[in-house]
């Protein structure tokens, strides 16, 4: 995966300020030639001094350029600053600088077939400029009649091809996962609840997609994630049910400890003696009373006579 073709550029840099002194020099040496009627002389300065100018470059921090020599390479320039190179070298620009793509959301299948709705965060960046300019067809990803050489225009075509192969990455990882634990998952990793492990995973797919390219994934991270619209309303009563569920559980757990305590405590303070039938009736009204969603109504049992 690290190998790389790339290796810094050898040949001859000359301080962009020393040539830019030299061709301001021979520009003022042309017409002085043709005043004094020298004319060869005077041709010969002016052809020098337009030749030096494809030569100059101007290089910022984080960017680089690219060089060919007649379609042959000969390394990436890397050092920031102002040069002038021989000027037949073609000098294609790029950036090193992190970019920030955010996905929008897809829909996908999870690992038990549900159609859900995920995005995905992605912060990349040029690794190997080789790979970058000889392994893929940029051009293909550029709109029609964008001039070829445009570094701008590149890094937009760099731009798509990422974006092409982390949504395939995220429908590749989306469907190794399940949206959300069944009752027959209880040790799996999901997508709700997979945080770190989820994102590591489709960080990594996406790399091995984008080596080709010699672009890397700095950060990939899933930002959006939900039920296709379809059948969200489902899911969401299925977990309003298992919540419903899990509240109930906690109610009676409670509730049989509370009913147990009660009972301890009548036979140790001597209270009131219960045979069996009486501490079932009491054991079922205070667990209809404690599980109930409606407040206690109690019943008073009184005698008397009405005139």
């Amino acid at each position: 995966m690290n190998e790389t073709k790339e290796f810094e550029f050898r040949g001859t840099v000359i301080s962009g300020f020393v040539m830019l002194g030299m061709f301001f020099v021979l520009l003022g040496l042309s017409p002085f030639f043709f005043i004094r009627a020298m004319h060869l002389p005077g041709v010969v300065c002016a052809v020098v001094a337009i030749f030096t100018l494809p030569g100059f470059v101007l290089i910022e921090p984080n960017n680089l350029r690219v060089l060919l020599f007649f379609g042959k390479y000969r390394g990436t320039l890397r050092r920031n600053g102002f040069f002038w190179l021989n000027p037949f070298y073609t000098k294609t620009k790029l950036t090193m600088r992190a970019r920030n793509l955010d996905i929008p959301p897809i829909k996908v299948n999870d690992k038990n077939g549900n159609p859900i709705m995920i995005g995905l965060v992605i912060v990349w960046r040029l690794r190997d400029t080789y790979k970058c300019m000889f392994e893929i067809d940029s051009s293909s990803f550029m709109a029609p009649g964008a001039p070829a050489l445009s570094a701008q225009n590149r890094m937009t075509a760099y731009e798509q091809f990422v974006s092409i192969q982390s949504d395939a990455a995220l429908r590749s990882v989306a469907g190794r996962y399940a949206y959300d634990l069944l009752d027959n998952q209880k040790h799996e990793t999901t997508l709700r609840d997979g945080g770190e492990e989820v994102n590591s995973e489709l960080e990594k797919e996406i790399n091995e997609r984008l080596d080709i390219a010699g672009i890397e994934a700095i950060e990939a991270r899933i930002n959006y994630l939900a039920y296709a619209p379809e059948i969200a309303a489902v899911m969401l009563r299925r977990q309003q049910a298992e919540a419903i569920i899990a509240a109930r559980e906690k109610i009676v757990e409670g509730a049989v400890s509370m009913v147990d305590m009660a009972l301890h405590q009548l036979k140790e303070k001597g209270v009131v003696e219960l045979d069996n039938d009486k501490k079932a009736a009491m054991v079922s009204n205070l667990l209809v009373v404690l599980c109930s969603d409606e407040p206690a109504a109690p019943m008073i049992n009184t005698t008397g006579e009405s005139k």
